[in-house]
């Protein structure tokens, strides 16, 4: 019998899985068209781990090397050979999750290397962090709107258009969400509050204590009677008041309500 229960302890979904495997195969066929820009790329694969040299074997040979290890000078070279050393690294050492929503893409280089490859990064305006893991060095990027920038400039396209779009639909979810939340939570403080003063006008009015009010106060429990379901700013409009004496007025009869008729000196005070 099949198991169809979902692995919980998963950190991303299969079709995001699926889209990053998507995006990579993008990257990798990307075909520079000039020369420096193949070595330069063949460089950054040469710094592939070993389970994945097999994987990139073919590239390299598609990109006209059958050697790796190229050198590659960072300083010395153009902005689009920068690019595609990246390109390379990418897919020879770079990880990129989308769990729960949030973007984190990491490579993974030599120790040395990782403050000398975030300092490179700041100055092409793709700030990352840095840190010691297992005596590896790992730079990272947290921020989506960097990783998508880098993805781009390294030859990312449809794919990152479909990522772009799903993260905007999330957060239109997200948003909408907290909105429908927020309003609920505001409907049902009113209902509360609604019956906090229906109560209260029921008890005033029993006593007898309702008609020793001011005028105000007696149209805002009229109002109230009327329509238990109105919002303060339809009570004010209803009644031709403020909003904030209609507020004043339903908070003096929920005052008056804790306190007993027989306690003449108090009403009074209040008054």
């Amino acid at each position: 019998m099949t198991d169809t229960r979902r692995d919980r302890s998963a950190p991303i979904s299969r079709s995001d899985r699926e889209l990053v495997a998507s995006l990579r195969a993008e990257v990798a066929a990307v075909d520079p068209t000039r020369s420096c820009d193949r070595r330069a790329e063949v460089a950054g694969l040469g710094t592939g781990s070993p389970r994945r040299r097999s994987s990139l074997a073919r590239l390299v040979l598609r990109l006209g090397r059958a050697e790796e290890g190229a050198d590659f000078d960072w300083d010395r070279s153009a902005e689009h050979c920068r690019m595609a050393w990246l390109r390379g690294l990418f897919l020879a050492r770079g990880s990129l999750s989308l769990a729960s929503g949030r973007t984190h893409l990491e490579l993974v280089v030599d120790p040395d290397l990782a403050p000398m490859l975030v300092t490179r990064l700041a100055r092409a305006d793709l700030p990352a962090s840095w840190r010691i893991r297992r005596g590896r060095g790992v730079v990272t990027w947290k921020s989506a709107d960097t990783v998508k920038l880098f993805l781009r400039r390294i030859g990312a396209g449809a794919t990152l258009l479909e990522l772009e779009s799903r993260q905007v639909s999330r957060s239109m979810r997200g948003d909408l969400n907290r909105v429908i939340n927020a309003e609920s939570g505001n409907l049902q403080r009113a209902v509360v509050a609604a019956g906090r003063q229906l109560a209260a006008i029921a008890l005033l009015e029993a006593e007898g204590r309702m008609g020793e009010q001011p005028y105000v106060v007696r149209l805002v429990a009229d109002a109230r009677r009327q329509t238990p379901e109105a919002t303060l700013a339809d009570l004010a409009e209803r009644t031709g008041v403020t909003r904030s004496a209609v507020q004043r007025a339903l908070e003096r009869i929920e005052r008056l309500a804790l306190h007993p008729a027989d306690r003449p000196s108090r009403r009074r005070r209040l008054s």
